[in-house]
Protein backbone atom coordinates (compact mmCIF):
# COMPACT_ATOMS: atom_id res chain seq x y z
CA UNK A 1 0.00 0.00 0.00
CA UNK A 2 2.76 2.59 0.62
CA UNK A 3 4.81 1.59 -2.74
CA UNK A 4 1.35 2.09 -4.49
CA UNK A 5 0.59 5.69 -2.69
CA UNK A 6 4.54 6.52 -3.61
CA UNK A 7 3.72 5.36 -7.16
CA UNK A 8 0.80 7.65 -7.77
CA UNK A 9 2.48 10.76 -5.97
CA UNK A 10 5.43 10.45 -8.19
CA UNK A 11 3.02 10.68 -10.97
CA UNK A 12 1.36 13.66 -9.69
CA UNK A 13 4.86 15.07 -8.70
CA UNK A 14 6.05 14.52 -13.00
CA UNK A 15 2.66 16.25 -14.12
CA UNK A 16 2.79 19.21 -11.94
CA UNK A 17 6.56 20.18 -12.42
CA UNK A 18 5.74 20.14 -16.51
CA UNK A 19 9.17 19.77 -18.63
CA UNK A 20 11.47 19.22 -16.07
CA UNK A 21 14.75 20.11 -15.93
CA UNK A 22 16.26 17.01 -14.93
CA UNK A 23 17.24 13.77 -17.10
CA UNK A 24 13.96 11.89 -17.48
CA UNK A 25 13.19 8.94 -19.49
CA UNK A 26 9.90 7.59 -20.25
CA UNK A 27 9.02 4.63 -22.60
CA UNK A 28 8.89 5.39 -26.20
CA UNK A 29 5.14 3.91 -26.24
CA UNK A 30 4.10 6.04 -23.05
CA UNK A 31 5.31 9.27 -24.44
CA UNK A 32 7.97 11.57 -25.35
CA UNK A 33 11.46 11.41 -24.37
CA UNK A 34 13.61 14.30 -22.84
CA UNK A 35 16.78 13.48 -22.45
CA UNK A 36 18.14 16.33 -21.36
CA UNK A 37 18.13 20.41 -20.54
CA UNK A 38 19.91 23.27 -19.96
CA UNK A 39 20.70 26.90 -21.84
CA UNK A 40 23.76 27.87 -23.84
CA UNK A 41 25.54 31.38 -23.44
CA UNK A 42 22.56 33.28 -25.47
CA UNK A 43 19.81 32.01 -22.77
CA UNK A 44 18.32 29.69 -25.54
CA UNK A 45 16.63 26.60 -24.08
CA UNK A 46 18.99 23.45 -25.46
CA UNK A 47 17.41 19.88 -24.71
CA UNK A 48 17.55 16.46 -26.52
CA UNK A 49 14.01 14.96 -27.30
CA UNK A 50 13.40 12.03 -29.02
CA UNK A 51 9.91 11.79 -30.94
CA UNK A 52 7.22 8.68 -29.22
CA UNK A 53 5.14 6.38 -31.02
CA UNK A 54 1.49 7.81 -31.30
CA UNK A 55 0.07 6.48 -28.49
CA UNK A 56 -1.15 7.65 -24.89
CA UNK A 57 -2.13 5.66 -21.71
CA UNK A 58 -5.91 4.96 -21.70
CA UNK A 59 -6.15 4.24 -18.48
CA UNK A 60 -5.21 5.35 -15.00
CA UNK A 61 -3.01 2.88 -13.00
CA UNK A 62 -5.27 3.19 -9.85
CA UNK A 63 -7.99 2.85 -11.54
CA UNK A 64 -7.12 -0.48 -13.04
CA UNK A 65 -5.52 -1.49 -9.56
CA UNK A 66 -8.85 -1.13 -7.87
CA UNK A 67 -10.70 -2.98 -10.60
CA UNK A 68 -8.22 -5.67 -10.35
CA UNK A 69 -8.70 -6.26 -6.33
CA UNK A 70 -12.20 -6.09 -6.58
CA UNK A 71 -12.45 -8.90 -8.97
CA UNK A 72 -10.22 -10.74 -6.47
CA UNK A 73 -12.78 -9.89 -3.79
CA UNK A 74 -15.43 -10.84 -5.29
CA UNK A 75 -13.44 -14.24 -6.54
CA UNK A 76 -12.72 -15.02 -2.75
CA UNK A 77 -16.21 -14.52 -1.55
CA UNK A 78 -17.00 -17.41 -4.19
CA UNK A 79 -14.59 -19.69 -3.11
CA UNK A 80 -15.85 -18.67 0.83
CA UNK A 81 -19.43 -19.50 -0.65
CA UNK A 82 -18.12 -22.70 -2.08
CA UNK A 83 -16.36 -23.76 1.07
CA UNK A 84 -19.05 -22.61 3.77
CA UNK A 85 -21.46 -25.45 1.37
CA UNK A 86 -19.09 -28.07 1.53
CA UNK A 87 -18.88 -27.14 5.95
CA UNK A 88 -22.26 -27.47 6.02
CA UNK A 89 -21.97 -31.19 4.62
CA UNK A 90 -19.29 -31.93 6.70
CA UNK A 91 -21.08 -30.88 9.71
CA UNK A 92 -23.68 -33.48 9.13
CA UNK A 93 -21.47 -36.26 8.69
CA UNK A 94 -19.91 -35.37 12.30
CA UNK A 95 -23.26 -35.50 13.73
CA UNK A 96 -23.95 -38.39 12.29
CA UNK A 97 -20.26 -39.51 13.54
CA UNK A 98 -21.14 -37.91 17.37
CA UNK A 99 -24.27 -40.32 17.33
CA UNK A 100 -22.76 -43.46 16.63
CA UNK A 101 -19.94 -42.58 19.21
CA UNK A 102 -22.11 -42.49 21.50
CA UNK A 103 -23.74 -45.86 20.69
CA UNK A 104 -20.76 -46.80 20.72
CA UNK A 105 -19.58 -46.05 24.40
CA UNK A 106 -22.99 -47.73 25.20
CA UNK A 107 -22.26 -50.89 23.58
CA UNK A 108 -18.79 -50.95 25.53
CA UNK A 109 -20.18 -50.23 28.81
CA UNK A 110 -23.03 -53.19 27.95
CA UNK A 111 -20.00 -55.42 27.37
CA UNK A 112 -17.85 -54.62 30.34
CA UNK A 113 -21.24 -55.59 31.99
CA UNK A 114 -21.64 -58.87 30.79
CA UNK A 115 -18.39 -60.06 29.03
CA UNK A 116 -18.45 -63.88 29.04
CA UNK A 117 -22.16 -64.30 27.49
CA UNK A 118 -22.37 -61.60 24.91
CA UNK A 119 -18.82 -61.14 23.94
CA UNK A 120 -19.02 -62.65 20.64
CA UNK A 121 -22.50 -60.64 19.70
CA UNK A 122 -21.28 -57.35 20.76
CA UNK A 123 -17.81 -57.51 19.05
CA UNK A 124 -19.20 -58.35 15.88
CA UNK A 125 -22.05 -55.09 16.34
CA UNK A 126 -18.80 -53.45 17.04
CA UNK A 127 -17.19 -54.45 14.10
CA UNK A 128 -19.69 -53.13 11.99
CA UNK A 129 -20.15 -49.85 13.20
CA UNK A 130 -16.04 -49.59 13.10
CA UNK A 131 -16.45 -50.24 9.53
CA UNK A 132 -19.65 -47.43 9.38
CA UNK A 133 -17.20 -45.35 10.50
CA UNK A 134 -13.77 -45.45 8.32
CA UNK A 135 -15.45 -43.15 5.63
CA UNK A 136 -15.88 -40.28 7.90
CA UNK A 137 -12.07 -40.15 8.57
CA UNK A 138 -11.02 -38.25 5.24
CA UNK A 139 -14.16 -36.16 5.82
CA UNK A 140 -12.78 -34.89 9.34
CA UNK A 141 -9.68 -34.31 7.71
CA UNK A 142 -10.97 -32.52 4.68
CA UNK A 143 -12.97 -30.45 6.90
CA UNK A 144 -9.59 -29.22 9.46
CA UNK A 145 -8.60 -27.91 5.87
CA UNK A 146 -11.50 -26.48 4.62
CA UNK A 147 -11.63 -24.20 8.67
CA UNK A 148 -8.09 -23.43 8.15
CA UNK A 149 -8.55 -21.88 4.52
CA UNK A 150 -11.27 -20.00 5.98
CA UNK A 151 -9.14 -18.77 8.20
CA UNK A 152 -6.66 -17.63 5.66
CA UNK A 153 -9.51 -16.23 3.23
CA UNK A 154 -10.91 -13.80 6.07
CA UNK A 155 -7.52 -12.90 6.97
CA UNK A 156 -6.88 -11.93 3.00
CA UNK A 157 -10.08 -10.02 2.96
CA UNK A 158 -9.59 -7.47 6.30
CA UNK A 159 -6.16 -6.81 4.51
CA UNK A 160 -7.53 -6.31 0.69
CA UNK A 161 -10.68 -4.28 2.51
CA UNK A 162 -7.81 -1.52 3.76
CA UNK A 163 -5.72 -1.87 0.82
CA UNK A 164 -9.31 -1.04 -1.04
CA UNK A 165 -10.08 1.41 0.96
CA UNK A 166 -6.99 3.67 0.84
CA UNK A 167 -7.10 3.55 -2.99
CA UNK A 168 -10.57 5.09 -2.74
CA UNK A 169 -9.61 7.65 -0.83
CA UNK A 170 -6.83 8.72 -3.20
CA UNK A 171 -8.53 7.60 -6.05
CA UNK A 172 -11.40 10.45 -4.68
CA UNK A 173 -8.56 13.09 -4.76
CA UNK A 174 -6.98 12.50 -7.93
CA UNK A 175 -9.82 11.13 -10.15
CA UNK A 176 -8.48 9.21 -13.51
CA UNK A 177 -10.77 12.00 -15.66
CA UNK A 178 -7.95 14.57 -13.91
CA UNK A 179 -4.95 12.69 -14.26
CA UNK A 180 -5.63 12.11 -17.55
CA UNK A 181 -6.20 16.10 -18.58
CA UNK A 182 -2.99 16.47 -16.89
CA UNK A 183 -1.42 14.21 -18.94
CA UNK A 184 -3.02 15.24 -22.15
CA UNK A 185 -1.90 18.80 -20.80
CA UNK A 186 2.02 17.80 -20.58
CA UNK A 187 1.96 15.78 -23.90
CA UNK A 188 0.59 19.17 -25.51
CA UNK A 189 3.35 21.66 -24.22
CA UNK A 190 5.57 18.27 -24.66
CA UNK A 191 4.65 18.31 -28.58
CA UNK A 192 4.66 22.35 -28.72
CA UNK A 193 8.32 22.21 -27.46
CA UNK A 194 9.07 19.72 -30.26
CA UNK A 195 7.84 21.91 -33.20
CA UNK A 196 10.47 24.69 -31.95
CA UNK A 197 13.45 21.81 -32.30
CA UNK A 198 15.39 22.79 -35.27
CA UNK A 199 18.26 19.79 -36.63
CA UNK A 200 19.83 17.87 -34.65
CA UNK A 201 23.30 16.12 -34.42
CA UNK A 202 23.66 12.27 -34.04
CA UNK A 203 24.45 10.98 -31.05
CA UNK A 204 23.15 7.50 -30.61
CA UNK A 205 21.54 4.61 -32.64
CA UNK A 206 19.75 1.72 -30.88
CA UNK A 207 18.28 -1.32 -31.80
CA UNK A 208 17.66 -2.68 -34.48
CA UNK A 209 13.70 -3.73 -33.86
CA UNK A 210 12.86 -6.70 -36.13
CA UNK A 211 9.71 -5.80 -38.53
CA UNK A 212 9.56 -8.99 -40.91
CA UNK A 213 11.61 -11.10 -42.19
CA UNK A 214 10.95 -11.34 -46.38
CA UNK A 215 12.81 -11.20 -49.93
CA UNK A 216 16.54 -11.91 -50.72
CA UNK A 217 19.68 -10.54 -48.83
CA UNK A 218 19.23 -7.50 -50.75
CA UNK A 219 16.37 -4.67 -51.26
CA UNK A 220 15.03 -1.88 -49.60
CA UNK A 221 11.73 -0.74 -47.96
CA UNK A 222 10.09 2.74 -46.85
CA UNK A 223 7.56 5.35 -45.73
CA UNK A 224 6.90 8.77 -46.86
CA UNK A 225 8.09 11.36 -44.66
CA UNK A 226 6.26 14.02 -45.84
CA UNK A 227 2.84 11.90 -45.44
CA UNK A 228 0.70 12.71 -42.85
CA UNK A 229 0.30 11.64 -39.66
CA UNK A 230 -2.78 9.32 -40.61
CA UNK A 231 -1.07 8.09 -43.86
CA UNK A 232 1.27 4.86 -43.17
CA UNK A 233 1.84 3.26 -46.44
CA UNK A 234 4.88 1.31 -46.69
CA UNK A 235 6.72 0.50 -49.96
CA UNK A 236 8.74 -2.68 -50.67
CA UNK A 237 11.17 -3.30 -53.48
CA UNK A 238 13.11 -6.67 -53.30
CA UNK A 239 16.49 -7.03 -54.81
CA UNK A 240 19.02 -4.48 -56.26
CA UNK A 241 18.75 -5.43 -59.41
CA UNK A 242 16.32 -7.39 -62.79
CA UNK A 243 13.46 -6.08 -61.04
CA UNK A 244 10.45 -3.33 -61.58
CA UNK A 245 7.97 -4.39 -58.99
CA UNK A 246 7.35 -2.27 -56.10
CA UNK A 247 4.89 -3.54 -53.64
CA UNK A 248 2.53 -0.95 -51.49
CA UNK A 249 1.33 -1.68 -47.85
CA UNK A 250 -1.65 0.83 -46.35
CA UNK A 251 0.30 0.12 -42.66
CA UNK A 252 3.40 -1.13 -41.12
CA UNK A 253 0.45 -3.96 -39.85
CA UNK A 254 -0.66 -4.97 -43.00
CA UNK A 255 3.30 -5.37 -44.20
CA UNK A 256 4.11 -7.43 -41.45
CA UNK A 257 0.85 -9.57 -42.22
CA UNK A 258 1.65 -9.82 -46.04
CA UNK A 259 -1.75 -7.28 -47.19
CA UNK A 260 -1.15 -6.04 -50.54
CA UNK A 261 -3.05 -3.11 -51.24
CA UNK A 262 -1.57 -2.16 -54.89
CA UNK A 263 1.49 -3.31 -57.34
CA UNK A 264 3.15 -0.96 -59.00
CA UNK A 265 5.06 -2.32 -62.70
CA UNK A 266 7.64 0.43 -63.22
CA UNK A 267 8.52 1.23 -66.34
CA UNK A 268 12.19 0.26 -65.77
CA UNK A 269 14.29 -1.99 -63.99
CA UNK A 270 15.96 -0.49 -60.96
CA UNK A 271 19.57 -0.41 -59.85
CA UNK A 272 20.82 -1.53 -56.19
CA UNK A 273 18.48 -0.78 -52.89
CA UNK A 274 19.30 2.92 -52.40
CA UNK A 275 15.91 4.38 -53.63
CA UNK A 276 13.45 6.75 -51.65
CA UNK A 277 9.58 7.57 -51.48
CA UNK A 278 9.13 11.65 -50.83
CA UNK A 279 6.20 13.54 -51.11
CA UNK A 280 4.32 10.73 -53.08
CA UNK A 281 6.85 10.12 -55.38
CA UNK A 282 9.50 7.43 -56.04
CA UNK A 283 13.26 8.53 -57.18
CA UNK A 284 15.54 5.27 -58.19
CA UNK A 285 18.06 5.10 -60.53
CA UNK A 286 17.77 3.44 -63.66
CA UNK A 287 19.38 0.25 -64.54
CA UNK A 288 22.80 0.03 -66.26
CA UNK A 289 22.85 4.37 -66.20
CA UNK A 290 23.23 7.35 -64.14
CA UNK A 291 19.59 8.29 -64.85
CA UNK A 292 17.08 9.47 -61.81
CA UNK A 293 13.78 8.55 -62.13
CA UNK A 294 10.92 10.18 -60.30
CA UNK A 295 7.54 8.30 -60.52
CA UNK A 296 4.08 9.06 -59.07
CA UNK A 297 2.88 6.78 -56.89
CA UNK A 298 -0.81 8.55 -56.80
CA UNK A 299 -0.52 8.81 -60.95
CA UNK A 300 1.50 5.46 -61.47
CA UNK A 301 3.92 7.26 -64.68
CA UNK A 302 7.11 8.80 -64.46
CA UNK A 303 7.23 12.83 -64.16
CA UNK A 304 10.84 13.27 -64.44
CA UNK A 305 14.24 12.07 -65.53
CA UNK A 306 17.39 13.38 -65.62
CA UNK A 307 21.05 12.02 -65.76
CA UNK A 308 23.20 12.90 -62.96
CA UNK A 309 26.24 13.93 -64.34
CA UNK A 310 29.29 12.54 -64.06
CA UNK A 311 28.27 10.03 -61.39
CA UNK A 312 29.68 6.72 -61.50
CA UNK A 313 27.33 3.68 -62.22
CA UNK A 314 26.77 -0.14 -62.54
CA UNK A 315 29.57 -0.87 -59.73
CA UNK A 316 31.82 1.48 -60.70
CA UNK A 317 31.59 3.07 -57.54
CA UNK A 318 29.82 1.19 -55.13
CA UNK A 319 29.24 0.82 -51.17
CA UNK A 320 31.37 -1.73 -49.98
CA UNK A 321 28.74 -4.71 -50.43
CA UNK A 322 28.55 -3.92 -54.31
CA UNK A 323 25.16 -4.77 -56.07
CA UNK A 324 25.13 -1.77 -58.23
CA UNK A 325 24.67 0.55 -55.22
CA UNK A 326 26.95 3.40 -57.05
CA UNK A 327 24.15 6.00 -56.33
CA UNK A 328 22.43 6.28 -52.82
CA UNK A 329 18.98 8.59 -53.27
CA UNK A 330 17.93 9.61 -49.88
CA UNK A 331 15.79 12.89 -48.26
CA UNK A 332 15.80 14.50 -44.52
CA UNK A 333 14.66 17.49 -42.89
CA UNK A 334 16.16 19.82 -45.78
CA UNK A 335 15.16 17.85 -49.11
CA UNK A 336 15.92 15.30 -51.64
CA UNK A 337 19.47 14.33 -51.49
CA UNK A 338 21.89 12.07 -54.19
CA UNK A 339 24.97 10.30 -52.78
CA UNK A 340 27.52 9.00 -55.56
CA UNK A 341 31.29 9.37 -56.92
CA UNK A 342 33.17 10.67 -59.67
CA UNK A 343 36.13 10.31 -61.54
CA UNK A 344 36.69 13.97 -61.23
CA UNK A 345 36.88 13.65 -57.60
CA UNK A 346 39.14 10.73 -57.81
CA UNK A 347 36.24 8.33 -56.46
CA UNK A 348 35.51 10.10 -53.39
CA UNK A 349 31.46 10.72 -52.21
CA UNK A 350 30.01 13.53 -53.72
CA UNK A 351 26.92 15.38 -52.31
CA UNK A 352 24.28 16.56 -54.29
CA UNK A 353 20.64 18.59 -53.65
CA UNK A 354 18.41 17.73 -55.54
CA UNK A 355 15.01 19.65 -56.82
CA UNK A 356 12.29 17.51 -56.00
CA UNK A 357 10.26 18.44 -59.33
CA UNK A 358 12.65 18.63 -61.90
CA UNK A 359 16.00 16.48 -60.41
CA UNK A 360 18.31 19.42 -61.37
CA UNK A 361 21.25 19.80 -59.16
CA UNK A 362 21.16 22.79 -57.02
CA UNK A 363 24.41 22.37 -55.23
CA UNK A 364 26.96 19.63 -54.53
CA UNK A 365 29.93 19.06 -52.09
CA UNK A 366 32.97 16.95 -52.95
CA UNK A 367 34.09 15.08 -49.88
CA UNK A 368 37.24 12.86 -49.04
CA UNK A 369 36.11 9.76 -48.05
CA UNK A 370 35.91 6.71 -50.59
CA UNK A 371 32.80 5.57 -51.58
CA UNK A 372 34.20 2.06 -52.12
CA UNK A 373 35.27 2.15 -48.43
CA UNK A 374 31.69 3.22 -47.10
CA UNK A 375 29.40 0.55 -46.08
CA UNK A 376 26.11 2.80 -46.25
CA UNK A 377 25.50 6.11 -46.01
CA UNK A 378 22.25 8.60 -44.82
CA UNK A 379 21.79 11.99 -44.66
CA UNK A 380 20.28 13.82 -41.25
CA UNK A 381 19.50 17.59 -40.95
CA UNK A 382 21.89 18.16 -43.88
CA UNK A 383 24.97 16.30 -42.52
CA UNK A 384 25.52 12.53 -44.59
CA UNK A 385 26.70 10.05 -41.57
CA UNK A 386 29.00 7.90 -43.29
CA UNK A 387 29.53 3.74 -42.20
CA UNK A 388 32.89 2.14 -42.18
CA UNK A 389 31.32 -1.46 -42.96
CA UNK A 390 28.27 -3.16 -44.45
CA UNK A 391 29.15 -6.43 -41.88
CA UNK A 392 29.39 -7.12 -38.20
CA UNK A 393 31.31 -5.04 -36.51
CA UNK A 394 30.31 -1.40 -38.40
CA UNK A 395 29.55 1.76 -36.89
CA UNK A 396 29.33 5.20 -38.19
CA UNK A 397 32.82 5.99 -39.09
CA UNK A 398 32.42 9.50 -40.71
CA UNK A 399 30.44 12.90 -41.17
CA UNK A 400 30.04 15.36 -43.53
CA UNK A 401 28.07 18.90 -43.31
CA UNK A 402 26.56 20.57 -46.22
CA UNK A 403 25.91 23.29 -43.94
CA UNK A 404 29.26 24.36 -42.71
CA UNK A 405 31.05 22.23 -45.39
CA UNK A 406 33.34 20.79 -42.67
CA UNK A 407 33.94 16.65 -41.99
CA UNK A 408 34.94 15.04 -38.98
CA UNK A 409 35.58 11.26 -37.99
CA UNK A 410 32.88 9.73 -35.72
CA UNK A 411 32.67 6.51 -33.30
CA UNK A 412 28.90 5.86 -33.12
CA UNK A 413 28.61 1.83 -32.90
CA UNK A 414 25.22 0.24 -33.92
CA UNK A 415 24.16 -3.15 -33.97
CA UNK A 416 24.22 -4.99 -36.85
CA UNK A 417 21.98 -8.37 -35.98
CA UNK A 418 21.56 -10.33 -39.40
CA UNK A 419 25.56 -9.47 -40.34
CA UNK A 420 24.65 -7.61 -44.16
CA UNK A 421 23.28 -4.03 -44.42
CA UNK A 422 22.49 -3.55 -48.03
CA UNK A 423 20.00 -0.61 -47.41
CA UNK A 424 19.85 2.28 -44.35
CA UNK A 425 18.30 5.57 -44.66
CA UNK A 426 16.70 8.08 -42.38
CA UNK A 427 12.89 8.61 -42.33
CA UNK A 428 12.45 12.39 -40.91
CA UNK A 429 8.94 11.93 -39.96
CA UNK A 430 9.79 8.36 -37.58
CA UNK A 431 12.75 9.78 -36.58
CA UNK A 432 13.99 6.25 -37.48
CA UNK A 433 16.48 4.78 -39.71
CA UNK A 434 14.84 2.08 -41.79
CA UNK A 435 17.69 -1.16 -42.89
CA UNK A 436 17.50 -4.31 -44.96
CA UNK A 437 19.84 -6.69 -42.87
CA UNK A 438 20.17 -9.66 -44.63
CA UNK A 439 16.76 -10.38 -45.34
CA UNK A 440 15.40 -8.84 -42.44
CA UNK A 441 13.58 -5.04 -42.47
CA UNK A 442 14.36 -3.50 -39.23
CA UNK A 443 14.26 -0.07 -37.62
CA UNK A 444 16.99 1.75 -35.66
CA UNK A 445 15.75 4.43 -33.17
CA UNK A 446 18.68 7.45 -33.42
CA UNK A 447 18.92 10.17 -30.56
CA UNK A 448 19.91 13.55 -31.76
CA UNK A 449 20.98 16.61 -30.09
CA UNK A 450 18.64 19.39 -30.45
CA UNK A 451 18.21 23.22 -30.00
CA UNK A 452 15.09 24.57 -29.02
CA UNK A 453 14.38 27.95 -30.52
CA UNK A 454 12.85 30.37 -28.34
CA UNK A 455 10.30 33.01 -29.36
CA UNK A 456 12.72 35.49 -29.53
CA UNK A 457 15.24 34.28 -32.07
CA UNK A 458 14.25 34.88 -35.51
Amino acid sequence: MQATSSLLNLLLLSLLAGLDPSKTQISPKEGWQVYSSAQDPDGRCICTVVAPEQNLCSRDAKSRQLRQLLEKVQNMSQSIEVLNLRTQRDFQYVLKMETQMKELKAKFRQIEDDRKTLMTKHFQELKEKMDELLPLIPVLEQYKTDAKLITQFKEEIRNLSAVLTGIQEEIGAYDYEELHQRVLSLETRLRDCMKKLTCGKLMKITGPITVKTSGTRFGAWMTDPLASEKNNRVWYMDSYTNNKIVREYKSIADFVSGAESRTYNLPFKWAGTNHVVYNGSLYFNKYQSNIIIKYSLDLGRVLAQRSLEYAGFHNVYPYTWGGFSDIDLMADEIGLWAVYATNQNAGNIVISQLNQDTLEVMKSWSTGYPKRSAGESFMICGTLYVTNSHLTGAKVYYSYSTKTSTYEYTDIPFHNQYFHISMLDYNARDRALYAWNNGHQVLFNVTLFHIIKTEDDT
